[in-house]
Parts: structure tokens; sequence; C-alpha cells
């Protein structure tokens, strides 16, 4: 069983690398972030054709959410129950997956813009509205998977210039300890289960050939419940999407659970 998520940056500009990666790669659930595109819009049949059902929660140019998946989801949430959200930022669902279901949350965190800001303000809000509803996901759904683009950066290793950008957005200490609290909830980052090699980014700058220096961020995170930690096979970055013609400035990551 093979879960991603993958900050696509307009779907309607990258709805080709994405057949392309999930004919490579077919993967059980795919989560997308960032559609930049209103439901109607959204390329169901195409995705149909891949072999994919969707459960969609898109906006018009900016942010919106989906759930990719080989079967159909159900019990479909969409934004964060007991959070006023105007933004189309997380959509959740219950897929069935070999030997039991998968509750799959999938979110465009907030990006923040800067410590002190209104836009900072409305993040740190956010993240306490998402852990309070996720606390009582759990408590219903013990198989439960959180993914996609936090826009924050776990620790250190995460940034290509810990030192440079400290307290800066995605670093900032505030930012850190609601990851932490995530995790304090009883989910664990699926990628630091493994050995990665030093460096290992997610998210590069359009700009200043970050790609090619490596100058990145890992700021996209699987995090999975205590039952399914003990399943996680692997997790690893796929870097491949980003030497694409035209490229998301993210990258799939993806999570390997072995049969519930």
């Amino acid at each position: 069983m093979k879960i991603a998520t993958w900050n696509v940056n307009s779907l309607t500009v990258r709805l080709p690398q994405v057949l392309d990666w999930l004919a490579a790669n077919p993967v059980d659930v795919l989560c997308l972030q960032e559609l930049k595109l209103s439901d109607d819009k959204f390329p169901l049949a195409a995705l149909e054709a891949a072999g994919y059902q969707s459960a969609v929660f898109g906006q018009k140019t900016y942010n919106g959410v989906a759930i990719l998946s080989r079967t159909p989801a159900r019990d479909i949430v969409k934004n964060i129950v007991g959070f006023t959200d105007e933004q189309s930022r997380v959509i959740a669902a219950t897929v069935d997956m070999a030997g039991g279901e998968v509750r799959v949350v999938n979110g465009y965190f907030v990006n923040g813009q800067s410590l002190g800001s209104e836009k900072f303000d409305y993040k740190m809000k956010w993240l306490e509205g998402l852990r309070n509803w996720l606390r009582d996901e759990l408590a219903t759904h013990p198989n439960l998977v959180l993914l996609g683009d936090f826009n924050i950066t776990a620790d250190d290793r995460d940034s290509f210039d810990p030192e440079g950008l400290r307290e800066t957005i995605h670093h900032t200490s505030e930012e850190r300890l609601h990851f932490q609290a995530l995790i304090k909830l009883g989910l664990t980052d699926a990628f630091r289960l493994f050995d990665q090699p030093e460096k290992s980014y997610s998210w590069w700058d359009y700009r200043e050939m970050a790609f090619r220096r490596n100058r990145g961020l890992r700021i996209d995170h699987i995090l999975v419940s205590e039952p399914l930690k003990q399943r996680v096979a692997s997790c690893v970055i796929d870097k491949l999407p980003r030497k694409n013609e035209r490229p998301s400035d993210h990258v799939p990551v993806v999570v390997e659970l072995a049969p519930l």
C-alpha cells in the first residue's frame, strides 16, 4: 500500500505530469495540494481513465486539495470541523485498502508570510483548530495518515540554511511547537523512521538555481498514527519530477505501508 502527497502548484498546468507520475508510480492514494481550480474545472475524467476516483475541495485561483484513490473514498469532510475558514485547505476521507481502512487527512497548511503578520496569526489559529479536530478524528479513526504541504520545517535538518533562516517563516519556534503538538497527539513523522540522506528536501525555490544547488526545505510531511507506525515499510522523497519542464516547486513524498 502506497500513499503519496504532492503540492502540484496548479493542476491545470501540471496535470500531464501528474498522469505521467501515476503511470510510473501507481500508488493507492495520491493527495494533491494547491490545485488552483474550482471543482467544476477538476479533471475527473482524465484521472478516472488513469484508474483513480477523486474527492475534491477546489478553489478558483488559490489553494484547493484533492484525494485520488484507486477505491472510492467515503465519509468525506471538507475543511477543519469547528474552525471557520473561507479557504479550501483540508479534505479528509476514509479509504479501504488491503486488509482494512485508513483515514486520510490531506492539508495545504497556511504559509504564514512572516512572523508577526496577520497571516502568521491566522496560521497559528489554523494549526490550533487542526489539532483540536484531529484529536477527535484519531479517536474515531485509529488508522490515520495526516499528510500534505505543512509549510513548516520540523527541525534544522529540514532546511538548507538553518542558521541563516532561523526564526523566519517555516522555521519559527512557534511553528515547530505546533508541529510537535501534532506529534504529541500520537502521530509519527514517517520520513524520520528511517536513515535518510543528508539534505533531503521536498521544496526548492524557482529562483537562483535553488534546485540545482539543493537549497531546499523539507516542508511536505507524512505523519502516521500509532497503529500504522509499525506498518511503515518506507518513506521517500521523489525528486525526479522537479527536473520536468515547468515543474512544481514541490515533489512527491511517498509512504509504503505493509497490509493492515
